[in-house]
């Protein structure tokens, strides 16, 4: 199947793409690490075959954000062709697939946020017990909808310097739940973000990859940190993708997942703004951005 064909990355053809990756190639396994708010599946993909001794895995995340669900769909393309190159005993841009899975032990969450992307896609009934909240911070229109079924900007919930982002969002007039921005009651108060601060603490990456959209764009640092290596890795990504390397600013600069990343571990982490244009990117341009991307995202099995 090509993912490019796919209309959206709802939950439903989320779990059917996984379930044909895992089918097809069985070194590769689907897990759950959490429930969402709303009680979906949090899910992850896995590499289960050899791994080079004594190296820690490597973690690709996507669709933080319900607008920015085409994250997923490359993410799991990305799978796909990564798993049929290593099956052939094939290159991907050049690089020996099966190392690349050997050396990085790959693990993918394709969805941060599922309830968010249902949201984004199908409306706020796609909330359950949470649809009125959902309808009435929405006005019924849910076509810009970011954070998660109880208006939580789920990267704005993580635990790095959130109570300085907190009160940037109380001078920007964000006083709670939100279509977007509102990083939450306390750092972490959601199950989304804190699943995967479980997820992460347990597999104890020793690189993640977060990706959003959009903007062709590649953070590494937080704040005035930048982990040893980080600027060199972050400049091999951007040398094999085109993308600029970048810091965010305001609202963006503080309480994201590889902000937390980056002050838990004091390891390389990036933030991936993938395409170019205004959220929800259509799906027309997944060729366009997937072939730019491609080439850092194999690069980043080796690098990193």
């Amino acid at each position: 199947m090509q993912l490019w064909n796919q209309q959206s990355g709802d939950y439903e053809t989320v779990c059917r793409i996984i379930n044909q990756i895992v089918n097809t190639y069985p070194f590769f396994q689907c897990s759950s690490y959490g429930k969402s708010l709303c009680g979906r599946n949090l899910l992850m993909l896995s590499y289960t075959g050899k791994i080079e001794p004594n190296r820690q895995r490597i973690l690709f995340a996507g669709a933080f954000h319900g607008m920015e669900w085409i994250t997923t769909l490359i993410l799991l393309h990305f799978v796909q062709r990564l798993c049929a190159a290593a099956h052939r005993n094939k290159p991907l841009q050049g690089k020996d697939a099966q190392k690349a899975l050997e050396h990085s032990g790959l693990v993918i969450v394709p969805c941060v946020n599922p309830d968010g992307v249902e949201i984004q896609i199908n409306g706020a009934q796609s909330a359950g017990t949470y649809a009125d909240l959902v309808q009435k911070i929405s006005k019924g229109d849910t076509i810009h909808w970011q954070s998660n079924a109880r208006g939580v900007d789920i990267n704005h919930n993580f635990n790095a310097y959130w109570h300085k982002l907190r009160a940037m969002e109380i001078c920007d007039g964000i006083n709670g739940p939100a279509m977007t921005r509102f990083g939450g009651m306390y750092p972490q108060s959601e199950p989304e973000s804190k699943y995967l601060v479980t997820l992460t603490e347990k597999y104890q990456f020793r690189c993640v990859l977060a990706f959003h959209s959009q903007g062709e764009e590649i953070y590494y640092g937080f704040d005035d940190y930048v982990p040893p290596e980080s600027h060199k890795i972050a400049q091999k990504l951007a040398n094999a993708s085109g993308y600029l390397l970048s810091k965010p600013e305001g609202l963006a600069s503080y309480g994201g997942y590889k902000d937390w990343f980056i002050c838990r571990f004091r390891r390389p982490g990036f933030t991936i703004e993938i395409g170019k244009g205004t959220n929800p990117l259509s799906i027309s341009q997944f060729d366009e951005i997937y072939e730019k991307i491609e080439p850092m995202l194999i690069e980043a099995l080796y690098s990193c």
